[in-house]
């Protein structure tokens, strides 16, 4: 399946810039990964940019509103989309004042990290590091442990 990661802006800390790198070069091991990144201006604006960069992908939105799963219940989500179906997903992480109502409607569905507020540097290394304990939990590895 291919996973298409849309972020507002790009980590700026050097523990968010580890992290993503890490765990986007241990996702790929699973997943084709792509990366956009939108350019941090106004939601408005980068709520459309999100939405054209998603294209013809399945969007999940990261957002506080979002269901919680588990972990293993992430891995059953992802893998029944492609069962599905659903080619290319497109998770997206907007910019610090959140996600625009457009980006929320045009969502197959919003995923929420936890009920606690994160940084947006950490934001994106969690939603990675979810991504990659859901892949490992599809093929019986052992990580997720």
């Amino acid at each position: 399946m291919r996973l298409h990661l849309i972020t507002v802006g790009e980590p700026k800390l050097p523990y968010a810039r580890a992290g993503w790198d890490e765990y986007a070069g241990r996702l790929s091991r699973y997943h084709k990964v792509r990366v956009t990144r939108v350019p941090n201006t106004t939601p408005e604006r980068e709520g459309q940019a999100i939405v054209r960069a998603v294209g013809n992908a399945t969007l999940i939105a990261v957002d506080p509103r979002g269901a919680q799963r588990t972990s293993e219940a992430l891995s059953a989500f992802i893998d029944e989309l492609g069962v599905r179906g659903h080619g290319e997903l497109a998770f997206c992480i907007g910019g610090p004042d959140g996600l625009t109502d457009e980006v929320r409607a045009h969502a197959h569905t919003l995923l929420g990290l936890s009920k606690l507020t994160f940084p947006h540097d950490l934001a994106m290394v969690v939603l990675l590091e979810a991504l990659y304990r859901a892949a490992t939990i599809s093929k019986g590895e052992p990580y997720h442990r």
